[in-house]
Order: structure tokens, then sequence, then C-alpha cells
């Protein structure tokens, strides 16, 4: 859904210009040179050890790469062979590929950062992805191949992979190495420079090996918090950027806007923390955590309905199973668990076991005002049911292994096996939570391994059935993204599906042109 709204003029906040590029030097960007993007902010640039960023697109290219239907295509390989029989894959790589720093690209690069992905020494949470990779092999300076030990019928999915400069990183420490500050790729934009926690400059790769992007200049302008995002697209401080479905009534109301509200496979929940000793004595009560909380009313007040009650991690994916047990809310069924796990409420008319009470915290990411809700929504959701849980925003960001459980954000508008065999299997990559369950692992490996729909269709239902059975998290809702643009901006694809945290709307941004 688009709409065209009016542009109010610049509002001189003096709040507004101790942001990352002072108001006395935004650039000109009438001249449809320069983009100016409200973005999250980076510690480093690392998608090889990290999870894919809306930047990578801009800095890197993977040997394939998605289309706006999300089909996969060629990139830095221009075509590949499989042999069925020796479950290899082989690449034919571009020839006319640089580095930034004017070095070619190479099979040795492709060879070097695999297999730095998939050594356990570097801790990258995509390793999982590449676990059924016996060998890399360079055949020549163009050509490399990939012998599997097993099918994976996500592979090449998982070829969208950054590919890293070998005689850049070779012998550096990959999760302390600086070139991830300053990190030299082979994408359509180049990085000149960075100011930490104020923005990221990158200029047009004129030597791009498809053809260099229409606009110079694209500045990732790090804005953390989502109502100060808003406020700086009202005063002209940005071109582009996600914003809140309430901050989004804002623009919609006013002319020379682009409202985009696009589909995403990004989903909300609870992510419970398996190795705190609460959830190792409690996880049998999360059901009636799940069936206490009525998502309906957390979707229609916090993202205004814009999106889908949520009870799977494939629930917008060709292999969601909807027979599955979705906890609607039931305030009945969830003092049934609780009664069956020996819990009785005390004088107050709080549910406790044991003695004490069934109390925990739901935290929430600071700046993220979606989450922020949602945490405080469910925990006076459970406060009434009897539940003494209260929702904190930590200050100084959210203690992985300490915190009790938290709101989590994931999805793949991808293969099923992303974001699902790394998350929920047991001490995968992704898997934050702890969480182990021998069936999910048993579903989960089977779906990967056969190229046979119907097989995995069945496995991937199973999956979800076992995942429903035994939960990793309590959902919520999936998402729209809903990103306002200056209507100077021409090429954003509004039908694309886009990623966890409303990533991939720069997937063709070469095409992009500005005014």
């Amino acid at each position: 859904m688009r709409k065209l709204r009016k542009r109010i003029a610049a509002l001189l906040l003096p709040v507004l210009c101790t942001s990352l590029i002072s108001c006395g030097s935004v650039p000109d960007k009438k001249d449809g040179s320069t983009l100016i993007f409200g973005s999250g902010d980076y510690t480093r640039i690392c998608p090889a050890m990290d999870e894919h960023c809306e930047i990578s697109a801009l800095l890197f290219d993977g040997l394939t790469d998605h289309d706006g239907e999300n089909r996969i295509i060629p990139r830095l390989a221009q075509r590949w062979e499989y042999d069925e029989a020796t479950l290899t894959y082989t690449f034919f790589l571009a020839e006319n590929v640089l580095w930034h720093d004017g070095e070619p690209f190479t099979a040795e690069d492709v060879k070097f950062t695999f297999e730095a992905i998939m050594n356990p020494e570097n801790g990258s949470e995509n390793a999982p992805n590449y676990e059924d990779v016996e060998a890399v092999t360079v055949v020549d300076d163009h050509t490399v191949s990939f012998r599997l030990a097993a099918v994976n019928t996500a592979f090449l999915e998982y070829m969208t992979m950054a590919v890293m400069p070998k005689h850049l990183l070779e012998g550096e420490d990959w999760q302390e190495s600086d070139f991830f500050r300053k990190p030299v790729g082979t994408g359509p934009y180049r990085l000149e420079s960075w100011d930490v926690g104020q923005s990221i400059v990158m200029k047009r790769n004129e030597d791009y090996f498809a053809g260099p992007a229409n606009i110079e200049t694209i500045i990732f302008k790090i804005v953390t918090n989502d109502s100060a995002r808003a406020m700086q697209l009202l005063s002209g401080e940005l071109d582009l950027a996600q914003v809140t479905p309430k901050d989004a009534a804002v623009f919609e109301e006013k002319e020379d806007y682009l409202v985009y509200e696009m589909t995403t496979s990004d989903y909300r929940g609870i992510l419970y923390n398996f190795r705190n000793p609460f959830w190792q004595k409690n996880a049998d009560l999360i059901p009636a955590v799940s069936y206490a909380i009525d998502r309906q009313v957390i979707l229609d007040a916090v993202l205004l309905g814009r999106g889908d009650v949520a009870y799977s991690p494939l629930q917008r994916n060709i292999y969601n199973c909807e027979d599955v047990e979705h906890y609607d809310y039931s305030p009945q069924k969830a003092e049934e668990v609780l009664q069956s796990a020996g819990c009785a409420k005390d004088a107050q008319g709080y549910w406790c076991r044991d003695g004490e009470r069934i109390r925990f915290t739901i935290c929430a990411t600071a700046g993220d005002q979606v989450r922020v809700d949602m945490a405080q929504a469910a925990a006076q959701q459970l406060q009434q049911m009897g539940l003494d849980v209260r929702a904190d925003v930590p200050a100084g960001g959210i203690d992985w292994g300490g915190q009790e459980c938290c709101i989590i954000g994931w999805g793949s508008p991808f293969d099923a096996d992303d974001h699902t065999y790394k998350v929920f299997g047991t001490d995968k990559g992704a898997n934050y939570s702890g969480y182990s369950n021998a069936l999910v692992d048993q579903y989960l490996t089977e779906a990967r391994q056969t190229e046979d729909e119907g097989e995995r269709r069945e496995a991937y239902a199973k999956f979800q059935k076992a995942l429903a059975d035994q939960p990793a998290y309590t959902f919520f809702c999936y998402l729209d993204a809903i990103y306002v643009a200056d209507p100077a901006i021409h090429g954003i694809a509004e039908d694309t599906v886009l990623g966890h945290h409303g990533v991939g709307i720069f997937w063709n941004v070469c095409e992009w042109t500005m005014d």
C-alpha cells in the first residue's frame, strides 16, 4: 500500500541539530545525488559473523542474490552447476569484479570466507547454514566448488552470504578485527567515512561490475529512537526511514510523503532464556503464559492492526502448518495449565509454585517503542491473570545471559530452513534462548536434507507441532514494515516481502533515482 502525502517545510528544531549531521551541513539533496536514511546503530559491519543487516547489501555481494520476488539469482557467480551424485555445487564467477581497494576478486576470497564462517573458533552465528559443507575447492581464479556431506535444499539461499577479501582479513581475528569498522567489499557502494554513533557515509562504486548505481551518496544516519526518527523525517533531515504504525499515522495525514506499508516475515514474541534457573524450573508453565496473552489486543493497540496474530515461525512461509496449537487467548486454559502443574493462588491473588510467586521480567530494547509497548502490554495482561510479571527496558541493553526473557524479533521471507534451523536447533549459532528439543532437531534436519517438496512439507509440519508442544517462544504477531520516503525517491519495490526488522528494502538500490 502506498500513499502520497504532502511534505511540510523543514522544522529546524534545536534538539534535532545535535544529531550526527549538523543542521548547517546537511548535503544538498535536491540534485538527486544524496539519500539520507534513518538507521539503527552499528558497532561493526560483519555479515559473515552476524545476522544480515541492511547496510551489507550496499557494501558487499554474495555469490547469489534475491530478486524482487525473493527468488535466487546470480550475483558474483554468473552461473552454477550441481552434481547430484557427489553433492557438489560448482560456481563460475564474474571475471571483472574488483574490491573497493582495486584488488581483483577471485575464488580464493570465496574459499577463505566460507571456511572462516565454518571455523568454530570464529563463533559465527551463521555457521549452522554451512555445517554440511565438507570441502571448498578453488578450481581456478574464477571457479570454486562446494562438496556437501548431505543434501541441503537451502544451500543456494545461503550463498547470498557476503564474500570477504582474503588479502585484508587473512590472519585477523574475525570477532575483533578493525576491518569490520572500515570494511572493503565488492558492492555497489564503498565506505567513505564512519563517525561512530553518528553516521556512515557511502559513495557510489564507479567500478561496480554490474554497473554503477544512480544515486551518488547514501548516508546511514544513526537515529536509534523511533520517535526521533519520525521527527527527523518531518524536519527534512531524513529522506527515508522505517517508522512505527503510530508514527505512520502522522505522515498519512500530510501531503507530499510516500508511505510504504510492506509485508514482512517479521514476527515478535517472548524469547525465554532456558539457561536461566527460573525457566529451567518453570518451562512447563510457558503454555499458561501463552494462553494468558491476548495477541489481538496487542496487535490492535501497539501496531494499530497492521500485521497478523502469530502462532508459528513459518506462518508467512509456503511450508506453514495451520494444524498446530495456536494458543489462542483463553484465561481458562491458562488456569488449567497452572493448576495441573500444582500451582495455587496466594492471599493477594497471585499464582505460586512451591510457596513462591511465579515472578519474572520481560525485557525490551531501549529505543524500539514497538517492543517496549509489547512488553508492557504483555506484562499488564499477565498481571491481570495473577502472574507477577513486569516489563523492563535495561539502560545498558539486554543481558542475554542474565535476563529471564525478552521481546524477540526473527523471520525470513526466504527458504524455510532460514531462521529455523539455526534459531531453534540445539546449540546452533542463533539459538540465543538455549532451547533444546530432540524432535525439533530431527524434523529440521529432515526438512533441509530432502529436495522432495512433499517430504519437506511433512517435516516442517512435524517441526511446528513439536515446537508448539514444547514452546520456545510465546508468539505475538507478524508486523508490516512501514517506511516513509521523500517522494523524490523513485524505484522502491513496494511489493517485495521483507525480512526481520523490515530488512531488504535496498535489494534494488542501484535502480533507485532521486529528483
